[in-house]
């Protein structure tokens, strides 16, 4: 490790040192944030964000005396992170009036529904799991973590992140990291020109360039939304690199987004926006439609460029125009962070990477092979645990497994129960699951097993319960024209066609919950129990990875991944969860 690894190394465990000594803590004014806000994409999710934060308060997970509030996305059209943002400012507004201008408050973007990693559909991104301390880190005390320094530092006004990657920064001991300036103030990394292409990248005059220093306070001309390599060189957004301030190997390289801070007179400025833009009915980027009006060479040229929207809307063009006017001449400030990293864990092959396989982040923040889990012969401090980060280990986290499992490497297990003699092959993720005496899960499938209300008409009826299951690289967003083109749907590897002769089921029969996609096919059994709901999968799976035939019973309820969430039992859920973080704390205690 060079000396900038060191560095980052050593700055993100102290970060990590102070949070924890704020766990379960009442802080005082000024030392942690007035408001964490957490938004949710429907009511539904924000009741379950609602729950698991409770649930944190009460074991002592998060720091006390703070305000948790969740906010869900209004009914109708999907707004975006923007809309979020903007709709957050509005529920701020409505409760605490002009005292908000004197808080400072973080608001992390948490709706959706994961489709790339969908062990975090059910229950939320920002509550994915990290094997790291005890009680067991989840993506939301990290983003805390890494933010722990920045409220002292920080006027009045809110700092805008999301839920799914993660920053780690170091700079002189004598400095910090301010939010002191009027408008925005956008955090910068340096990254290559391939990775500026996927992410908002900043130009800077030339004066703005040197990269002498861990940390620089500059002005930025404008903001670049996921640009061409040859935009980025057009307008000037390519540095040089100079001195070794930056582990960079490449020699040019861009700064590009992550988190940003708006004073609270410039929330105001965007509270007024809303009313401009109301009723919205068009997605709204948080990043590339509010940053790119700023800066004094900003145009409104991007506000008729639809390249990187997912679903244009008739309004879009209309409201980025009015978001252009009302932002244009608010400054853009650039803290220039020259020794971070910028993770992103949204997908289910970074998931597994980055908790399986990556060094760098292993050893910066300290992962564990095995946390708060009950796993014989693979516990050890922490220290001895994550000595060995140059090789791929198996991931497990808050789960029970008996002495005769084996694991393989690459895989990751979280919330689970494993009986005797159960494996499980390689590059694999199992979330939620109760695995029963001698069944052997195959090498890179996706394996999650929900609580669901089978019968919504009678909720008072048993819950059942439903274990989905995909190949690790199959993609559950694409869809195809109608059901008579399942063929071009890839399942395992496979055609659906071909897995549905293994099931003895003809495309006829085939259901779909919405668009025709694997994230809408109705696959999966609705079982009485956990274990009879994974071992079921378990068989479809097989059959079609073995060429055998498997018939589902024709009576049996299947459902889709989007019913399964739709129908989820969120109580039934944690109480699994709650029963295995009994049983772990008895069986170490035990050992």
């Amino acid at each position: 490790m060079n000396d900038q690894g060191k560095h980052l190394q050593h700055a993100t465990r102290a970060k990590l040192r102070k949070f924890n000594t704020l766990r379960g803590e009442e802080v005082q004014p000024g030392d942690f944030w007035d408001l964490v806000i957490v938004t949710a994409v429907d009511e539904s999710q924000r009741v379950a964000y609602e729950l698991q934060i409770k649930d944190k308060i009460a074991r002592k997970e998060l720091p006390l005396g703070v305000e948790y509030k969740v906010f869900s996305d209004p009914p109708g059209a999907k707004i975006g992170n923007g809309g979020s943002t903007l709709y957050v400012l509005q529920r701020l507004d409505s409760i605490y009036g002009k005292a908000l201008g004197k808080f400072r408050v973080i608001l992390i973007h948490a709706g959706g529904f994961s489709q790339r990693l969908p062990n975090a559909s059910a229950l939320g991104k920002i509550f994915t799991a990290l094997p790291l301390c005890e009680p067991l880190y989840q993506m939301l005390e990290l983003k805390l973590a890494m933010y722990v320094d920045f409220p002292s530092q920080m006027r009045p006004g809110v700092l805008v992140t999301c839920a799914d990657d993660i920053e780690m920064y170091s700079i002189s001991e004598d400095e910090s990291v301010r939010f002191d300036k009027p408008g925005f103030t956008a955090l910068a990394h340096p990254s290559s020109l391939s990775i500026g292409t996927t992410h908002g990248v900043f130009v800077l005059g030339s004066d703005d360039k040197h990269a002498l220093k861990e940390m620089e306070y500059v002005s930025c001309l404008q903001f670049l939304h996921k640009p061409s390599i040859a935009k980025m060189q057009d307008t000037g957004a390519v540095c040089k690199k100079r001195g070794d301030s930056i582990s960079l190997t490449d020699d040019q390289f861009v700064y590009t987004d992550s988190t940003y801070y708006v004073c609270y007179t410039t929330a105001l400025l965007l509270l007024s926006l809303l009313k401009d833009i109301t009723p919205l009915r068009c997605e709204v980027d948080a990043y590339g439609d509010f940053l790119q009006a700023l800066g004094p060479e900003a145009t409104d040229a991007y506000t008729h460029d639809g390249a990187n929207v997912h679903k244009r809307e008739e309004s879009l063009v209309a409201v980025r125009q009015k978001i252009f006017r009302r932002l244009s001449g608010t400054p853009l400030n650039v803290i220039l962070l020259n020794n971070s990293k910028f993770y992103h864990i949204g997908s289910t092959a970074e998931y597994l990477f980055h908790l399986t396989h990556d060094p760098a982040l292993r050893a910066e923040l300290g992962l564990v092979a095995s946390a708060f889990s009950a796993r014989p012969g693979a516990d050890g401090p922490p220290e001895s645990a994550a000595a060995a980060v140059s090789a791929a280990v198996s991931c497990v986290m808050h789960s029970t497994l008996e002495p005769s499992c084996s694991v393989a490497r690459k895989t990751v297990l979280e919330y689970c129960r494993l009986e005797a003699r159960v494996t499980v092959g390689t590059g694999s993720i199992l979330s939620g699951c109760w695995v029963d005496q001698g069944l052997c899960v195959p090498a890179e499938v996706f394996m999650h097993s929900l609580c669901v209300t089978a019968n919504p008409h009678q909720p008072a009826a048993r819950p059942g319960f439903v274990t989905v299951c995909f190949g690790i690289h199959d993609d559950l967003k694409r869809s195809v024209q109608s059901p008579a083109h399942v063929e071009e749907l890839t399942f395992l590897g496979l055609s659906l066609t071909k897995c549905l002769s293994h099931w003895g089921m003809g495309e006829e029969v085939l259901k779909f919950s919405g668009d025709c996609s694997l994230w809408n096919v109705c696959l999966f059994p609705v079982c009485s129990d956990l274990q009879s709901s994974f071992s079921m999968t378990l068989d479809l799976l097989q059959a079609v990875l073995k060429g055998s035939t498997f018939n589902v019973p024709s009576t049996t309820q299947l459902m889709s991944m989007h019913q399964a969430l739709q129908l989820k039992n969120l109580k039934e859920m944690l109480t699994f969860r709650k029963e295995l973080y009994n049983n772990i704390k008895q069986k170490r205690s035990i050992q």
